[in-house]
């Protein structure tokens, strides 16, 4: 069949089985042959590879990625998508569709069985409301992977790539930074979906790092100091993480550990690196 991104094939597809957009799920298809070309080349798929595509709506990239990869494992939660899945990709045979949420999905056991352990490459066009669980869920779970090129809300790109004392800045910032080198690859206006969303997207790389870009102690304690300094952000590192219930440290130690890495104790979370985080981190965490 001819492919997906020619607009009037999606129109056609979608009126064909009567399928109707969920609001629940985000859904909006992909309609510009460019921007999938600019997605396949950032992913950098081969022949080599195994692919996970999450959320593959009616299989618009689906199609792309299994004429470029060994295997494409396309995971979807509208069961309402599923019957024209298997329509619109019935004539590639390396293409797998699971009908499953995929923040319940064991990716680790998947992963091990379709492709030995070996790392995979992720793509996709997120639902924008879910798009943080699922980027950290791949990364917190270790799940081997060699690298997530998705489509976003460009407020979340830019978001996952900026430095400390931005706007911008904050927890999703950090745990990107610590687990992969973000990229942006392209900024996406609304007219290339149907239906078209109210916001401007973005195609972002996350390549993931063999090792973290710093070292920490406990990685787990880091990354909950983190949430608590962005929790309230306009209080202070100290009272962020004093108020924080959740962690035992009280105001006077959070301040002497930031006098000990040699900074102010009126100062904010936004304006710490990841590296003074996990020192900071550190220095906490030799206290419990």
């Amino acid at each position: 069949m001819e492919k997906l991104s020619n607009p009037q094939v999606t129109i056609e597809t979608i009126k064909k089985h009567g399928f109707d957009f969920q609001k629940k799920f985000g859904q909006n298809f992909l309609i510009d042959a460019h921007v999938l070309e600019k997605i396949m080349d950032a992913a950098e798929i081969t022949k080599e590879d195994c692919v996970l595509e999450i959320g593959p709506g009616i299989g618009t990239m689906t199609q792309y990625l299994a004429e470029r990869a060994r295997m494409v494992i396309a995971v979807e939660i509208d069961s309402k998508l599923i019957p024209i899945l298997k329509e619109t990709l019935g004539s590639y045979d390396n293409v797998q569709i699971i009908n499953e949420d995929i923040l319940k999905l064991d990716i680790e056991a998947l992963v091990a069985e379709e492709n030995q352990g070996k790392p995979i490459k992720v793509v996709a066009n997120l639902p924008y409301y879910i798009t943080t669980p699922i980027i950290m869920g791949l990364f917190e779970q270790h799940v081997p992977l060699n690298n997530i090129t998705v489509m976003v809300q460009k407020e979340v790109a830019d978001r996952m790539q900026v430095g400390p004392g931005t706007k911008d800045y904050g927890a999703l910032s950090l745990a990107v930074q610590y687990y992969a080198k973000p990229y942006i690859v392209a900024n996406v206006p609304p007219n290339c979906f149907i239906p078209r969303p109210n916001v401007a997207s973005a195609v972002i790389r996350l390549t993931r790092y063999q090792e973290p870009p710093v070292k920490v102690q406990d990685e787990k304690l880091m990354f909950r100091l983190i949430r608590a300094s962005f929790n309230q952000r306009r209080k202070t590192l100290v009272n962020g993480i004093g108020n924080a219930p959740e962690l035992p440290f009280t105001k006077e130690q959070t301040a002497q550990a930031l006098e000990q890495m040699g900074l102010s104790v009126t100062i904010r979370g936004e304006a710490l690196t990841l590296e003074e985080f996990a020192e900071l981190s550190d220095i906490l965490g030799s206290l419990s």
